[in-house]
This record gives C-alpha cells, sequence and structure tokens, in this order.
C-alpha cells in the first residue's frame, strides 16, 4: 500500500505521536474518548519529511490532502468557499516534542469577499466578519508571506486616528471592512500577486508555511540544543474552527485535569466570555475561573 500522509481525528490514537505529532495525536484521543471536539485532520510528520526530500508538496500528498479535504466537509456539513455554509479552519504545527519557534496559527482560513459577507449576513454580525477577515490577512501575509507585521498595524493605527478612537474594538464594521481592502493593496504591493481568494491555495500555502518553519533559524536553534533530530518533522493539524467571539454566549479558554502547580486532581482552568483563542493569553482582559461557568453556562460546566 502506498504511504498514508493524512489521518482524520477519529483515526488516530495517543500511541501515534511520532506520525501525528503531539497536537494531532491528542486530539486524536481526545475524539477517541468522546470529547467534544471540532474535527480535522492531521497532515504526517512523514509528509513533512517527504517535503524536504522532494523540494515541495509532491502531487501523491497533495490529492491526498484534498482528499482529505472532501471528508472533512463531509464530517461538517460545510464547504470550502461555499456561499450557504462556508468551512472556515485553523491550521497549526504539532511537532512530537513540543517546540517554540515554530510557525504561528493561522485562524479563520477560507475566508474570501464572498464568504465574509455571506457570514456577516448569516451572523447578523458583520463587525465580526470583517473583524474575522481583516486578521486573517494579516495573519496570513505575515505567517506564510513574511510580510511584516508592522505594515498592517501603521494601517490600523492611522484608522484608529482618523476615528478618533484609541482601542481597535472601537472601529466598526465599515471600518474594518475598508481596513481589509487596505491590507490587500498592502499585501499586493509586496508580493506583486493579489492576496489568494480560493481557499485550498490558502490552505496549501500554510501548509508549506508549517513545513517550511521546521527549518527556520529558531527552531534549527533548538532543535540543536535539545538533541532534537531534523528527520523527526513536524504534522500539520487542520481543524474546524469554533469562534468564541460571536456574542455573550460564546467563549474560549482553557483547562486541566490537575492542578498544574500542585498536581492535585482536580478540574482547573479560566475561561473568557465572547474572545477568540489568543485573547485569553494577551493579557487585554482577565479570564474567570472555570468554577464560575457554572453560575454563567450551567449546562456546559455539567458536560
Amino acid at each position: 500500500m502506498a504511504n498514508k500522509y493524512c489521518y482524520l481525528f477519529s483515526e488516530g490514537n495517543a500511541n501515534m505521536r511520532e506520525l501525528l505529532g503531539g497536537k494531532g495525536a491528542n486530539l486524536a484521543e481526545m475524539t477517541n474518548i468522546g470529547l467534544p471536539v471540532p474535527q480535522g485532520f492531521t497532515i504526517t510528520t512523514e509528509a513533512c519529511t517527504q517535503y524536504y526530500e522532494d523540494g515541495g508538496i509532491s502531487d501523491e500528498i497533495q490529492a491526498e490532502i484534498n482528499e482529505y479535504i472532501t471528508k472533512m466537509e463531509g464530517i461538517t456539513g460545510k464547504k470550502f468557499g461555499d456561499k450557504e455554509n462556508p468551512l472556515l479552519v485553523s491550521v497549526r504545527s504539532g511537532a512530537r516534542a513540543s517546540m517554540p519557534g515554530m510557525m504561528d496559527t493561522i485562524l479563520n482560513l477560507g475566508l474570501n469577499e464572498t464568504v465574509v459577507n455571506t457570514i456577516a449576513e448569516k451572523s447578523n454580525n458583520p463587525r465580526w466578519a470583517w473583524d474575522c477577515y481583516r486578521r486573517f490577512i494579516q495573519m496570513y501575509s505575515d505567517v506564510v508571506m513574511e510580510v511584516g507585521k508592522k505594515y498592517f498595524e501603521e494601517l490600523i493605527d492611522k484608522m484608529k486616528e482618523e476615528k478618533g478612537v484609541t482601542q481597535d474594538v472601537e472601529l466598526t464594521a465599515e471600518d474594518l471592512k475598508t481596513l481589509a481592502g487596505q491590507f490587500k493593496a498592502e499585501y499586493k504591493a509586496k508580493i506583486g500577486v493579489d492576496f489568494p481568494d480560493d481557499p485550498k491555495e490558502q490552505l496549501m500555502g500554510a501548509i508549506k508555511a508549517v513545513f517550511r518553519s521546521w527549518d527556520n533559524p529558531r527552531a534549527n536553534v533548538y532543535r540543536r540544543d535539545n538533541d532534537i533530530p531534523f528527520s523527526w518533522g513536524t504534522a500539520v493539524n487542520v481543524q474546524s474552527m469554533a469562534f468564541g467571539n460571536m456574542g455573550d454566549d460564546c467563549g474560549t479558554g482553557v483547562a486541566f485535569t490537575r492542578d498544574p502547580a500542585t498536581g492535585e486532581n482536580k478540574l482547573m482552568g479560566e475561561f473568557l466570555i465572547n474572545a477568540q483563542g489568543e485573547d485569553v493569553v494577551a493579557g487585554v482582559r482577565t479570564p474567570m475561573p472555570i468554577a464560575q461557568m457554572e453560575k454563567e453556562f450551567p449546562e456546559a460546566y455539567a458536560e
């Protein structure tokens, strides 16, 4: 049988760390024990090694990734680039040893002008939709295409100055829509081509960026200092987006099965209402202890 380079979360388990990386193996294990994990698939560490041997993603691996996108669409009931029910994903790296210096997460992948208008209308929350899109353009440009963050930050600062506000959250849907257009113009000026609208092209770009980050200077120094062989490679996790920033009945957070400080066997964690992943660690707002969830969301807490 030919090599298998992709695994749905439902196909793996915790013992497959070498192939699926730490994140992929744990997502598979959580799926197996019945936790409600947003579904997706993992591209194996062997695909990363193959990428370096071939000098790119081979047709065989690309075909398998496309096959797994279709499987993921079937599981989620959503479709990439769809006008009715669009699929948006996050892309994360995940080596078998936890490693700083690897690629930053990309959120909200799959957005383009058509999709952003669809989700703005369906959610009745255009500000959220355009905020997701401008964040995605910024992340993709920075992480995948290596256009510096500062160019986008300057545009945001200029917009805030024009509008007489000090916080990003004070910008309106229209302001964010204008920013998205300015971001795309900046991308074209720096790269020489238009920002990709095709979700599959976006995804392949992000996957290549994860593989490339395995060989970046920071990762190489860390590997050398910690005796991690280059041949291990990194896996890529493509996961359906769950939005914690759609209103006051949504949220994001972290949870532990033990107290990380003492090792005591009890549920520990904290959460933020109406926030996206990085907002918890950004330190802009103070998260609430998980015990408070019993009052705010009793059903979710019981679960």
